[in-house]
């Protein structure tokens, strides 16, 4: 007899979402989480404190404003470290807040400590005191998520030379900042603190940043960075790291170049978070960045009680993705239907400027060999745009010439990670360039910029309606 339907490993969105779920259809769930407070990386270090992080930042600086005002504009001339951190520490505790309201709301049991299999279906738990138990269940749901990926060869110091993790506890601002690693993570905190007017050199030794996204959009988002006066030192690599005894760190590149600055922040990549759960005693491996194979409809592992979701899984670690991967999970593993999500989600790029997508990029829809029309509209042609002093922002929709379907939206400016779902929403009902032409959207807004790029698109089609 088992003492629990579902233990779950792990308490960030896929864990929480998970658990919550199971416990909702009558099962008895408890998760087993390693920090101090529940919520997981999520809450404590990814995506919760850089989206706060971004925020504070956009206003103390008065970035927003700065299209009226000048780019000398400040709302705080002197913005400290700590002014970042005040915000965050009281988000942070409203979340946990609401985290642990919906566990106790659903009857889901939590416990704080480290966990690791005795066998497929036993986990021992190492409590913070150094009590140890066992619990025993029917099914696992591994939602362990990631930690930073620190290789050997940089000498981090939790001072000048960081993760992202510790990038959270920074004692004051740096004047000048290199960071290492041009995917999401990097690209968020370099555009961050670019806005807080910190030097930024964003450095990687890929040509090309940003891959899955649109080419077009990459390109305008590219611009705005360097319209702002970051330095993108794409296709070059560091081969050597070192802290100066004046407290800087040097860096030298492949290709001999010598570049200092006050810190430098590491951010190519994470790991899962597997190491320490004894694997090989479940009949479980990692792969070696400690990430989980899975089914990609049912997230069961090659042990069919252990599921595993969220970011330990990989691609694309999105927090609303990995919420659907650990309901989904749950619900496959106490045996009830699942049905299968919509075919479109949405990425979200929080940077500054923010990027958002959903469906085909205009590249894909090339391979697929998909004859299409793109439609366009940049944010300064609508009347929302004026009030904001908006110079720059697009949103760009890719059309079908046989269907008239939508098969993307991709946009870059202010507030695209919240426009982006009607584009989403359109895309899941197989709507058609007819939607955007033929509805009324309020005014002033910015998502008039779907009915301007949608009559840009329109006009290019030409007004004939194919067997759909």
């Amino acid at each position: 007899m088992f003492q629990y339907d579902l233990v779950v490993v792990g308490s960030g969105p896929a864990g929480r979402r998970g658990a919550i779920q199971a416990a909702k259809l009558g099962k008895k769930v408890l998760v087993i989480e390693q920090g101090k407070r529940v919520g997981g990386v999520s809450v404590h270090t990814g995506t919760i404190p850089s989206k706060t992080l971004r925020e504070t930042a956009l206003n103390l600086s008065g970035w927003r404003e700065r299209g009226f005002y000048g780019r000398a504009y400040r709302v705080k001339e002197e913005i400290s470290a700590e002014d970042l951190r005040r915000r965050l520490l009281i988000t942070l505790d409203h979340e946990v807040e609401v985290l642990e309201h919906q566990f106790a709301r659903n009857r889901v049991q939590h416990i704080r400590g480290r966990a690791s299999f005795v066998d497929p279906s036993t986990l021992q738990v190492i409590k913070d005191d150094g009590e140890t138990m066992q619990v025993s269940c029917a099914s696992i749901l591994l939602a362990v998520g990631t930690k930073p990926f620190r290789p050997d060869y940089i000498p981090f110091d939790g001072k000048s030379v960081i993760d992202s993790d510790e990038l959270l506890d920074i004692k004051e601002l740096p004047r000048s900042m290199i960071v290492i690693g041009a995917g999401v993570i990097g690209i968020e905190y370099a555009t961050i603190f670019s806005a807080l007017d910190t030097a930024v050199t964003l450095l990687d030794p890929k040509s090309t940043m940003l891959d899955f996204i649109d080419k077009e959009i990459v390109e305008d988002f590219t611009y705005q960075l360097r319209d702002r006066n970051m330095k993108l030192l794409l296709g070059q690599k560091a081969d050597k790291v070192e802290t100066l005894d004046n407290g800087k760190v040097a860096l030298t590149l492949d290709n001999g170049r010598h570049l200092t600055t006050d810190m430098v922040l590491f951010a190519a990549g994470r790991m899962g978070a597997t190491d320490a759960l004894n694997l090989a005693a479940a009949g479980l491996e990692a792969d070696s960045r400690g990430r989980l194979k899975v089914n990609p409809e049912t997230f069961q592992t090659s042990v069919p009680n252990i599921y595993a979701a969220g970011d330990v899984v990989g691609f694309p670690s999105l927090a609303s993705t990995s919420m659907e991967q650990g309901r989904i999970a749950a619900r496959v593993a106490i045996g009830a239907i699942a049905k299968e999500p919509p075919k479109y989600f949405p990425y979200g790029i929080y940077a500054v400027p923010e990027i958002s997508t959903c469906g085909l990029s205009e590249e894909e829809v090339k391979e697929r060999g998909i004859p299409y029309e793109c439609g366009i509209a940049r944010f300064r042609e609508t009347s929302r745009g004026h009030i904001m002093g908006l110079e720059t922002g697009l949103l760009k929709m890719i059309f079908s010439l046989k269907t008239r379907r939508l098969l993307g939206v991709h946009i870059v400016g202010e507030g695209a990670t919240e426009l982006v779902h009607i584009g989403q929403a359109v895309l899941n009902l197989k709507g058609t360039v007819e939607y955007f032409v033929e509805n009324t959207f309020n005014y002033p807004t910015l998502a008039e910029a779907y009915k301007i790029a949608g009559l840009d698109a329109w006009n290019r089609m030409g007004d004939i309606k194919s067997e759909l």
